[in-house]
């Protein structure tokens, strides 16, 4: 996204850029009862928040991912400042835990559950920190009507919007995440925003596409309205070796830039 044009279109200069935390090396050594690549998952978790920390409290910061796992280091970097909200775009609920099912394993799929406190408490409470989001400060928008985890996400965290009812009311779609965020007992909210919330049809390089998501101008729209007031916003899960000719990327880079364009200062 770099590589299209993002930086140039949002005048990023180099000051602002807080550079590239590098993962180790992925290691496939799931065992029962913890994650696969879990030490160095959670290791990366603590050196991506320790970056976070350095943008000012006052300034907004994008992060570009990587997958949904990098959650976990913009909730441990927000609970050392205080209590903030969620807004979680996805495809998919990603709330695949420990009580649901024998086969949790890969922390990406089950970003949303560890977040909120509902895993391990290897990953879902580092530092004594969890949960990094409180369910009721969490609002989820974008999953398919036929996701597993749907009315167990919608009895657990504040508000539930399907890409269904997202599609079919925008603005309203936008009022309800922001009625769950804004509220005066939080010190603010992050934005996660894996991007295949956005229709294959539209966006087919991630790993997991499924139809029925939103358009880009309906991403873009929505991002218009709620980013104004939030503190953050991370981009994950676009995969440049699904996009050959970089297409997806310049698509990516025009939705984004669209709704960026008016915010004052951000971070990376």
């Amino acid at each position: 996204m770099r590589d299209a044009g993002l930086w140039r279109r949002l005048q990023v200069s180099p000051e602002r850029d807080l550079g590239v935390v590098l993962p180790g090396r992925y290691l496939d050594d799931a065992q029962p009862g913890r994650l696969r690549n879990q030490d160095l998952i959670v290791a990366y978790t603590r050196l991506l928040a320790d970056r976070l920390d350095q943008v000012p409290r006052d300034a907004q910061t994008l992060v570009l991912g990587g997958d949904c796992s990098i959650l976990l280091a913009a909730g441990v970097h927000l609970r050392r400042r205080g209590r903030f909200g969620l807004i979680h775009l996805d495809g998919h609920t990603d709330y695949r835990n420990p009580a649901n099912s024998e086969q949790c394993s890969s922390l990406a799929g089950e970003d949303l559950a560890a977040a909120t406190g509902k895993h391990w408490p290897s990953v879902a409470n580092l530092d004594n920190l969890g949960p990094y989001f409180n369910p009721s400060d969490t609002v989820h928008l974008g999953c398919r009507d036929d996701d597993e985890n749907l009315s167990e996400v919608r009895e657990d965290i504040a508000d539930l919007v399907p890409a269904s009812q997202w599609r079919h009311d925008p603005a309203n779609a936008a009022r309800r995440a922001l009625a769950v965020v804004s509220r005066p007992e939080l010190d603010g909210y992050w934005i996660h925003l894996d991007v295949d919330v956005v229709d294959p049809a539209y966006l087919p390089a991630v790993d997991s596409p499924d139809a029925g998501g939103v358009t880009p101008d309906e991403l873009s729209d929505l991002l218009r309205t709620v980013l104004p007031q939030a503190c953050g916003l991370q981009i994950t899960v676009y995969d440049p070796d699904l996009d050959p000719d970089g297409a997806c990327a310049r698509l990516l880079v025009e939705t984004i830039a669209s709704a960026l364009a008016s915010l004052p200062t951000i971070q990376d």
